[in-house]
């Protein structure tokens, strides 16, 4: 089955999807939840072949995917807030104006780059789980493994998540 299709037949799927990723993030993009899908399709278009043959499957890497999106536009307000046409500030009042959630935002997805490095399930597990929303049985069906381990899994994660954020 082409993306187009599955594109096609998910996209309520891919919009509550979409919703619930920028509800968290509300404060922190300008994007918007058609944006967002819109801009999902684009980048799994250029993207190299995935095999997306069952939804829960392109459901796990499309949230891979909004993440990275939201990520990135983070990184280019946080870096044109570093330069350009800004006017300068004196150093003890530059850091008033940095949103601590988008530090936040920017900071977990470090860590995630950094335990992508020790195991990238745990990384998989962790967009779908709490980027994607997705349950327990979801993450399973569409990894390939039991609700148990996707929850030691879970739980694991979130321990070298918060012992990367200390």
């Amino acid at each position: 089955m082409a993306t187009e299709e599955i594109f096609s037949l998910l996209y309520q799927d891919l919009r509550r999807l979409a919703h619930a990723r920028l509800r968290r993030n509300e404060p922190l993009t300008l994007l918007d939840t058609t944006s967002l899908v819109h801009e999902t399709f684009l980048r799994v278009l250029k993207s190299s072949p995935v095999d997306v043959s069952e939804s829960p499957r392109f459901m796990a890497y499309a949230a891979q995917v909004m993440r990275s999106i939201i990520v990135d536009e983070l990184r280019q307000r946080h870096a044109a807030r570093r330069g350009g046409d800004s006017p300068r500030v004196p150093l003890d009042s530059a850091a008033e104006g940095v949103v601590s959630g988008e530090e936040e935002v920017l900071r977990v997805t470090e860590a995630l780059d950094e335990l992508a490095k020790v195991d990238e399930r745990l990384v998989k597990i962790v967009e779908m789980r709490y980027f994607g929303g997705f349950t327990e049985e979801e993450i399973g069906h569409a990894l390939g493994l039991t609700e148990r381990t996707v929850r030691r899994d879970w739980q694991k994660a979130r321990l070298l998540l918060s012992l990367a954020l200390q």
